[in-house]
């Protein structure tokens, strides 16, 4: 999400609506962009969980590894399925886990060409592991890349802002979606951060 301020200036010109939401929400606040691998392992940990219970599993499954931490590609497909077991991880994402690190360490999964590759490419890149979908490759690009212009017509909390704030009657297609970003491309990632914010509270 680089240019902050010029993509907001570009956001608050094109359409109204979401300039009312800037200037309820405030400034952006960037976040330092996330290890690769660990937000991917991440993600795939917390998939189908309330936060609570996905907090309690990640921690459990870091302490593995020492200081709380995300493994390495290595360190992960050593990691037996009992000790996985152990930390509360069902048997299914075990097997997504250890599917993640074979291809990281085998280099189907190219962290290190990741940065150089399209967005599309990225997505087709890391959705070849199993338990990892569109969304979540989506979200990589977002948070793990910093992508500028990232729009996950599929994620509800979107959909859901998009909803309220345009006032529609009917829960938005995807079709619909699309449509109502086009103006705000090629910042339509921090259209999206705004939309979520917009939501919390």
């Amino acid at each position: 999400m680089l240019e902050a301020a010029k993509a907001v200036r570009h956001l608050k010109r094109v359409d109204p609506v979401m300039r009312g939401i800037i200037e309820r929400v405030g400034r952006f606040e960037k976040k330092p962009l996330p290890p690769r691998f660990g937000m991917l392992t991440k993600s795939i940990l917390h998939q189908q969980l309330a936060v609570a219970a996905a907090k309690t599993i990640t921690d459990r499954f870091c302490a593995l590894y020492g200081n709380g931490r995300f493994p390495k590609p290595e360190e992960l497909r050593k990691t037996s399925p009992a000790q996985l077991r152990s930390a509360g991880v069902s048997r299914q994402k075990a097997g997504y886990l250890k599917d993640l690190a074979r291809k990281a360490t085998d280099g189907m999964v190219k962290f290190s060409r990741l940065g150089r590759m399209t967005d599309e490419e990225v997505i087709e890149n890391l959705t070849q592991v199993k338990g990892i979908g569109r969304w979540t490759a989506e979200m990589f690009l977002l948070f793990a890349l910093g992508r500028p212009d990232v729009w996950a017509v599929g994620d509800l909390g979107l959909q859901l802002a998009v909803k309220e704030a345009y006032g529609l009657r009917k829960h938005p297609t995807e079709k619909r979606m699309v449509q109502v970003a086009e103006p705000w491309r090629p910042y339509r990632s921090l259209a999206s951060w705004y939309l979520w914010r917009s939501r919390d509270g």
